[in-house]
């Protein structure tokens, strides 16, 4: 059974990432955020992808190929996100990992300190016998999406950013007659009341 985890993440450049952060740390300090968040969610994926044999993409915005490969390692494959809202992105990093074969495929964002190597098996677990899988985030969408057949639709029109997004996501999926299992909740940074997420959560886990 080919199994994928896509991890989507952006360049760490200063004034253009983790923006909302910019007035609690900073653009260096946003940016400086962001590539600890970053190499620690890629860490967990590359454990994951040890030990189940998955397949391990970074889909990067910002940046190019050689700069991400320069940074988080030349041996990773890359793709780029592209153009289009949150949405069509994931729509697409998708649609590319049924084209090349996979059956059971996972994307996380790298905001989230607490995601474990455990969560990452629970979610591809599920995926056996549920069409989706999804971990909630504590501010109102989800940390993590897995599916095992094509969905789409689940992708469109969505609230991306806002705290509606799971619940119409959960609706979304019961009209498109999906089978879904929820994952532990957990929270996101990318607010300035969320930093108070990061301090349980050191760089070297």
């Amino acid at each position: 059974m080919a199994e994928k985890l896509i991890i989507f993440t952006r360049f760490p450049q200063a004034g253009t990432t983790k923006t909302r952060l910019i007035p609690a740390l900073g653009a260096v300090g946003a940016a400086e955020l962001q590539r600890r968040l970053s190499e620690r969610t890629v860490r967990r994926g590359r454990a994951l992808a040890i030990s189940r044999g998955a397949v391990l993409e970074i889909c990067y915005d910002g940046g190019d190929a050689r700069r991400l490969g320069g940074w988080l390692g030349a041996d990773l494959l890359l793709a780029p996100q592209g153009v289009g809202d949150l949405g069509a992105r994931m729509v697409r990093a998708f649609a590319r990992a049924g084209l090349e074969g996979c059956e059971r495929v996972v994307l996380v964002g790298a905001d989230c300190p607490a995601l474990t190597v455990e969560i990452l098996h629970s979610a591809f677990s599920a995926l056996a016998d549920h069409d989706l899988v999804l971990g909630p985030a504590k501010d109102g969408g989800y940390y993590l999406i897995g599916l095992a057949r094509p969905a789409p639709e689940l992708f469109r029109d969505q609230p991306w950013g806002e705290n509606s997004l799971l619940t119409r996501t959960l609706i979304r999926a019961k009209r498109l007659g999906l089978s879904l299992q929820l994952l532990e909740e957990l929270a996101d940074v990318d607010r300035p009341e969320d930093l108070d997420h990061l301090g349980n959560y050191p760089d070297s886990e």
